[in-house]
This record gives C-alpha cells, sequence and structure tokens, in this order.
C-alpha cells in the first residue's frame, strides 16, 4: 500500500504534529514514516497506524486506486 504525500502532509497539518510525533503517536520508526511519507510501499497495519495516530481514515491517507 502507498500513501499519498499531499494528503498525508495534509492529515499531519491538520492535526498539527510533525512526522517525528506521528511516528511516535503510531508507534512506529520515524525511518518508517519517512518512507511512507516519500512514496514507498508500506504494509496495511503500518498505513493503518498512521491513520489511526493522524485520528483520520485511512482512505483519506491512500493513494487513489488508480494510481497503483
Amino acid at each position: 500500500m502507498k500513501a499519498n504525500r499531499r494528503k498525508l502532509e495534509f492529515a499531519m497539518a491538520r492535526a498539527c504534529l510533525m512526522p517525528a510525533q506521528v511516528a511516535e503517536a503510531a508507534n512506529i520508526p520515524r525511518s518508517t514514516l519517512n518512507g511512507v511519507i516519500i512514496g514507498r510501499s508500506a504494509r496495511p497495519a503500518t498505513i493503518g497506524k498512521i491513520a489511526k495516530a493522524l485520528n483520520v481514515d485511512v482512505a483519506e491517507i491512500l493513494e487513489s486506486e488508480g494510481k497503483v
């Protein structure tokens, strides 16, 4: 699964959280979050943890299905 960088950064801004804070809240390494931000694939559970830390539905931060 891939997160959409723009949507992810928008969700972080809306939550007023820096990447380090998101990584801590999601209980994932900062390097993993950085990889997701730059467009690397991640496990569904990782994307779910990030969405939960940002208090958004996971669909709000995923790439559109046409871009998979």
